[in-house]
């Protein structure tokens, strides 16, 4: 079963990967929780940087 994708162009919603304003829908889902967090040290220091 596909997940739904979000164009990152014009934000419509669909199953395909590409849309009709030409361009990519991406996965809509945000990643899945871990406590063991790879990149939260550099989301942490991105968030910090860019108030």
């Amino acid at each position: 079963m596909s997940n739904i994708l979000k164009c990152a162009k014009c934000g419509s919603y669909s199953l395909q990967e590409k849309c009709d304003c030409g361009g990519k829908r991406v996965n809509s889902k945000p990643p899945k929780f871990s406590v063991e967090d790879k990149y939260g040290k550099y989301r942490r220091m991105y968030k910090y940087e860019n108030k």
